[in-house]
């Protein structure tokens, strides 16, 4: 009898069944962003957007950066593979220059790395100004239509037609009487 009641006074810990809330820092204070795919996050405006968004030398600068900067070792000349696609309309972390600029700059969960102090401000927003036009979102008139380093067989995306080229129904004859 004298175990029972030993036992039933033993003082044991209490552990609570439900986790504790999560802090909002990583390690060392760094502090944890709160963007999460399909939900575009709040970006403020930045008045340098206006300046290179839809400008023909600046996209023809960011085309030039992206190749530079082994974009396309991810986002495969924009149709994505190990990174997403650029040239659709679906946008994870929203489709804004601000927030093209802030997922190069902050980089994003899950595989994008961030670029800040590795890359010149003006070169990301011309980087992001591409990657915009990339989707059809820039003025016809501003899209790049070749590299300076390259001639280009096809129109810049956002001036390819949807509907695709069609060819001529008949056929080249060779060696036919003039």
């Amino acid at each position: 009898m004298t175990a029972v009641a030993a036992l039933g006074a033993c003082n044991r810990e209490h552990r609570p069944l439900q986790p504790e809330p999560a802090v909002e820092t990583g390690p060392k204070g760094v502090a944890v962003s709160g963007l999460f795919p399909g939900q575009p996050s709040p970006t403020p405006t930045d008045p340098r957007a206006v300046q290179y968004d839809g400008n023909a030398f600046h996209i023809g600068q960011g085309q030039t950066y992206y190749t530079w900067f082994n974009c396309n070792g991810c986002h495969f000349n924009g149709g994505g593979g190990i990174g997403p696609p650029l040239m659709d309309d679906q946008w994870r972390y929203g489709g804004e220059m601000e927030q093209i600029y802030a997922s190069i700059v902050q980089g994003r969960p899950n595989g994008m790395p961030a670029f800040k102090d590795k890359i010149p401000d003006q070169q990301v927003w011309q980087i992001a100004a591409y990657v915009k036009s990339m989707s059809g979102e820039a003025d016809k008139l501003a899209a790049p239509s070749r590299g300076d380093n390259r001639m280009r067989s096809t129109p810049p995306p956002n001036n390819q037609d949807p509907q695709g080229q069609a060819g001529d129904p008949a056929p080249a004859q060779s060696g036919t009487a003039r």
